[in-house]
């Protein structure tokens, strides 16, 4: 890519997407295009036909996506197959037809088995079932991924895909009915701090910011306390779901943006073939090769909260995937590692969640 480039970020908005325009920013290029939800729907493919008639985009990151957590994923299980498929069938297609020169599609880890071996390599795709909680998700990101090896075997495209561990960072969703492990923890045990200390302005506030169910930071304390009990959120206690026993691996979402520019700039398609005749598994690895309990990770963000009361967990709530550790010897034989740990990351989460 040439600092000029007309870069098109599909979901720009979005943790990762907003991680991207930025640190694409930082490194000097500018002639960045994005567009919101309200301005293009990416499930509609005569819009997205359009938009790519009008704008020609020259490179592509696709990081628009329906996700959530297991909660989310488990209730809308509909939604998050039919919907991804869209988004990726529409942009990737218009991006073939349109002559992009090379696109990012980004996946998830999910997209490997549950009992997969760890560390999970990339040739560890299809080789046992899914995860039940997000599969129709897993079933989607996998399509996406084969979507870009197919059309690079039959057409000779340049379309990568890479699969991010769990990520966390600025403009993370803290929706707890949607968000993901990391920042639902974080709000939770910053809502149970302020519960046990009194700080009846502080949780109205946040609530203000972030509204739950339709219940904000002006409706009747008893109905903000039956909220914050149905989400775990006691005067003494708060408890999250599962075990507390599965291990995860996090990265911070401004250093995948980093690696997928990296990737961008450095890898094409034909050095991840190999010389096997059936060239599969393409794809690329992208984490840190770390991992932490979900236990762990409650006590370490209990800690930077500040938070005194007991971190409890509901056995009667799904763990999904037992262990879910990438392996990044891929990547870093591309020449890309990670500088941030967990430890520091869920600081610097905290941090921008109560400046926000």
């Amino acid at each position: 890519m040439n600092k000029d480039s007309k870069i098109y970020i599909a979901g720009h908005r979005g943790l990762v997407g907003s991680a991207l325009w930025n640190s694409l920013q930082d490194k000097g290029y500018t002639h960045l295009t994005g567009r919101t939800h309200a301005e293009l729907d990416l499930m509609d493919p005569v819009a997205v036909r359009d938009f790519f008639e009008k704008e020609q985009p020259e490179y592509v990151f696709l990081a628009a996506a329906h996700v959530g957590g297991i909660l989310a994923n488990h209730t809308y299980r509909a939604d998050f197959i039919y919907n991804n498929l869209q988004i990726q069938q529409n942009v990737i297609g218009e991006s073939y037809r349109h002559g992009v020169k090379k696109l990012l599609f980004l996946g998830s880890t999910c997209v490997y088995p549950r009992c997969a071996p760890q560390p999970m390599r990339e040739d560890a795709l299809l080789t046992s079932p899914l995860e039940y909680t997000n599969e129709p998700y897993a079933i989607a990101k996998i399509a996406g991924l084969k979507l870009c090896e197919s059309f690079n075997l039959q057409y000779g495209t340049n379309f990568l895909a890479v699969m991010p561990t769990n990520l966390y960072g600025p403009h993370d969703n803290f929706d707890l009915q949607r968000s993901h492990v990391l920042p639902a923890m974080i709000r939770k045990i910053h809502l149970a701090h302020h519960l046990m200390i009194g700080d009846r302005l502080a949780i109205r506030a946040d609530l203000h910011r972030r509204p739950v169910e339709g219940i904000d930071g002006n409706d009747s304390w008893e109905q903000i306390l039956t909220l914050l009990r149905k989400y775990g959120i006691d005067e003494d206690r708060v408890t999250l779901w599962g075990t507390g026993t599965p291990l995860r691996e996090f990265l911070w979402s401004e250093e995948m943006a980093d690696a997928c520019i990296y990737i961008m700039e450095k890898v094409n398609f034909t050095d991840l073939t190999g010389d096997g005749t059936e060239i599969r598994n393409c794809h690329i690895n992208i984490g840190t090769g770390e991992e932490i309990s979900i236990r762990d990770l409650a006590y370490l963000t209990a800690q930077t909260v500040g938070y005194k009361g007991e971190v409890n967990f509901d056995p009667g709530k799904p763990d999904g995937t037992p262990r879910k550790l990438t392996d990044v010897s891929r990547l870093h034989a591309l020449g890309w590692h990670h500088r941030i740990s967990v430890r520091e990351g869920v600081g610097k989460l905290y941090r921008w969640y109560l400046e926000e």
